[in-house]
């Protein structure tokens, strides 16, 4: 196992991106494909009064419209039954009597080319009798230990806090997009998605179009980013391969970034409140939490994980007694909610960071003091949180200590200081983090090929974050042979054994355990046969790069002259194959500690962040080019959110931040000098030891640099500010303030 951890490989995938040789579902280009263009509701919710197609389907342009009654006999998308009672409100592929949502497809149109399909579904006359939908609670789930009553009232002190969450978008360079063609003879469908999970589409679509699932295939080529946004099925995908059933010809949708920002899964938007009972000593008695989620007009697959995974993830790395956490959702009148990069692990560290802090504030404690005192032990754990999950090994303590050390913690707190006596306003921010990293399964399958080439097939698949390179490494280290000769498949249903796919930061902890599985069932089979070969006891070969080789070292068999032994006529199992369903123990946890620190100029309000320190806790690093990546590109999305984005609705329902005219994303000049170490502790949930990493930098960032803004802020009185601090909210809240001591 030490073969697979801690080594550096060039990114595989980069070569074809850096050359523009990688193929997107919008560079697929069959012959005869048609494309199709939806309608959309102009209106956040209301009754449909008239939808008139007539003029697009006389149009010569025009080779298919498809309205809701066209669609109405089919099924729906699916919806996660996660929590109990949990009231499922799946989309229709195209909206029937009423619309439920802003953007929701009303018709779908396919034309011979791009244009003149987007011409005709502008064409399309919908009339709609606007109709506000009130909040309908879709779910709520309680969770509670202990009398938080009573060690409530017996603490020292009670700290409140309230957080909001902006809706974000998740942002992929990739917008939404789907080819379906359907093979007449065959009776069989190929859909081409950028998808995360590919298996789980092909069952989806299947159902929907009464299909049976061997009739359908999904390919994921290369994906431009994902983050959640493309985790679920959309109806538009499933419209895309009913439009090819129905023309007999392959079809085509790309989404426009408008298309994406207007109907495409939101994240984040929960607004959470909590207070926390703590003793004079700063010991933490007692957690009051409530988590208040949006849903949008309809459930994606996963629309529940948001607000299960805040309310399980209380209280996060602390040990307090006595809990009471209750985390409810309710349906709304804009695109649907879903996962997005952390999706409730940043909501839920955020509210507890934010109590930390103010904690320390109120008891004039040092705030990494009180941590020290709360936090559990390397020796406490593994331990059953309030929601009976349990919080893998980790040492909080040590991240503490090495962010202390690391960061200069002292030098900082001097700096700040400084730059206060000088009238700026400045502040420094830490976060404490504790994340679930996915659970369930993954499957993988080796075989050897007639080169010699070791294929690995995975269940997993790729976003950008480097899939290939890292299941080559693990199947490599495991094989004891060089990465070059291990080719990975991925993305391709018809191609790869079933998995769940890239969600919840599970693609390496638990797809990666995955192949070690495979691999450890694949060398018996190659030790056997190369016993056979080699005329010698199974046990007195071993590995090498090359292939196998006698312990005497008076014979040996390469990879490729294996290869072709397994093709000879009376041997079992042809082409050394195997595969392997590997199920996890259970969640492991990753954790982190990050300190930053924010100046703001008390003029214009523009914040500045000016250095980030962050320890990660991500297992066995397989690596450590890839964790770095994967670290970084989460930093700057997490920035993000602190500082920048939201997505903004007017009361009637309507988009204003439709554009990137509108909603701000973090430029490269924007990330401020950030020093990663990583300090490790091996998980025992898995057989890599893994835990994941491309959620954390959404998770710890916002909440130090929040805590570092309200540090800055808290000498001149503003005590609350909510997500995004852009320059104009932090300006305002200063200008009320500064008012508010003129008024007394």
């Amino acid at each position: 196992m030490s073969r697979i951890s801690g080594t550096t490989s060039v990114r595989r995938e980069d070569d074809a991106l850096l050359r523009g040789q990688a193929t997107f579902v919008d560079d697929l280009a069959p012959a005869g494909c048609l494309f199709l263009c939806f309608a959309r509701s102009a209106h956040a919710g209301g009754v449909i009064t008239r939808l008139d197609a007539e003029a697009a389907r006389r149009s010569a342009d025009a080779i298919l419209i498809l309205t809701g009654g066209d669609v109405a006999a089919l099924g729906r998308t699916s919806v996660n039954p996660l929590v109990p009672g949990l009231s499922a409100h799946p989309a229709p592929l195209l909206a029937q009597d009423r619309v439920l949502c802003l953007g929701q497809p009303v018709a779908a149109v396919v034309a011979r080319d791009r244009w003149a399909a987007m011409d005709l579904a502008e064409s399309i006359g919908v009339e709609i009798a606007p109709e506000l939908p009130g909040p309908c609670e879709a779910l709520r789930q309680t969770w509670s230990q202990g009398d938080t009553l009573a060690a409530m009232a017996r603490a020292d002190h009670v700290i409140t806090v309230s957080v909001q969450h902006a809706l974000l978008a998740p942002m992929a360079l990739e917008p939404r997009a789907a080819l379906a063609s359907w093979d007449v003879a065959a009776q069989a469908l190929t859909v081409w998605l950028p998808t995360q999970t590919p298996h789980r589409a092909r069952m989806d679509l299947a159902r929907i179009l009464g299909l049976s699932p061997d009739q359908v295939r999904v390919i994921a080529p290369h994906v431009g980013g994902s983050f959640g946004g493309k985790a679920s099925l959309y109806p538009e995908d499933t419209v895309v391969a009913l439009a090819s059933m129905r023309t007999g010809r392959p079809v085509k949708w790309t989404a426009t970034r408008s298309e994406d920002f207007l109907s495409a899964t939101a994240g984040r938007g929960g607004r959470l409140s909590a207070r926390l009972g703590v003793m004079a000593d700063g010991a933490f008695v007692a957690l009051e939490a409530e988590g208040a989620f949006p849903l949008g007009g309809w459930m994606p697959f996963s629309g529940a994980v948001p607000a299960r995974n805040a309310g399980r993830i209380l209280p996060g790395p602390y040990s307090v007694p006595h809990v009471d956490i209750t985390v409810s959702a309710a349906l709304t009148g804009h695109a649907p909610v879903g996962i997005y990069r952390g999706a409730g692990r940043p909501e839920a560290t955020l509210l507890m960071e934010r109590l930390v802090d103010e904690a320390a504030r109120t008891l004039n404690i040092d705030p990494v003091a009180l941590r020290l005192r709360n936090v559990r032990t390397r020796s406490d754990l593994p331990a059953p949180t309030a929601s009976g999950d349990i919080l893998d090994a980790s040492d909080f303590p040590g991240l503490i200590a090495t962010l202390r050390r690391s960061a200069g913690l002292r030098g900082l707190r001097r700096e700040v200081a400084r730059l206060r006596a000088r009238g700026t306003l400045a502040g420094l921010g830490m976060a404490l983090y504790a994340e679930p990293c996915g659970h369930g399964w993954e499957s993988a399958a080796i075989s050897l090929d007639p080169s010699g080439a070791i294929l690995v097939a995975t269940g997993s698949t790729s976003q950008g974050q480097g899939r290939e390179t890292a299941a080559a490494r693990i199947a490599a280290g495991a094989l004891g042979c060089a990465e070059e000769r291990v080719r990975v498949v991925h993305g391709d249903t018809a191609l790869t054994p079933e998995g769940i796919g890239a969600l919840a930061s599970r693609s390496t902890p638990i797809g990666g355990s995955a192949i070690v599985k495979a691999v450890r069932l694949f060398l018996r089979k190659a030790r056997a046969l190369a016993a056979t070969v080699l005329q010698a006891e199974p046990r007195s070969l071993v590995r090498n790069a090359a292939g196998w080789v006698t312990t005497t070292g008076t014979a040996s068999l390469s990879w490729e002259a294996l290869a072709q032994a397994a093709l000879a006529p009376g041997v079992r199992n042809k082409g050394l194959a195997t595969s392997a369903r590997y199920e996890a123990k259970g969640e492991a946890w990753a954790s982190g500690a990050v300190v930053a620190t924010v100046t703001i100029d008390p003029d214009t309000g523009v914040p500045t962040v000016g250095q980030i320190v962050w320890i990660d806790d991500a297992g066995v690093v397989i690596n450590p080019v890839l964790l770095e990546g994967q670290l970084l590109g989460g930093l700057a999305q997490g920035l993000g959110e602190a500082l920048m984005e939201r997505l903004v609705h007017d009361p009637d329902g309507q988009l204003l931040t439709g554009s990137l005219m509108d909603y701000r994303v973090p430029r490269a000049a924007d990330i401020p000098p950030a020093r990663i170490v990583s300090r490790p502790v091996r998980s025992r949930m898995n057989l890599l030891g893994a835990k994941g990493a491309g959620e954390a930098g959404c998770i710890g960032i916002p909440a130090a640099i929040i805590n570092a803004i309200h540090d800055a802020l808290a000498p001149a009185g503003v005590s609350r500010i909510d997500m995004p601090c852009t320059a104009q909210t932090i300006w305002t809240a200063l200008q009320a303030q500064a008012h508010k001591g003129e008024a007394r």
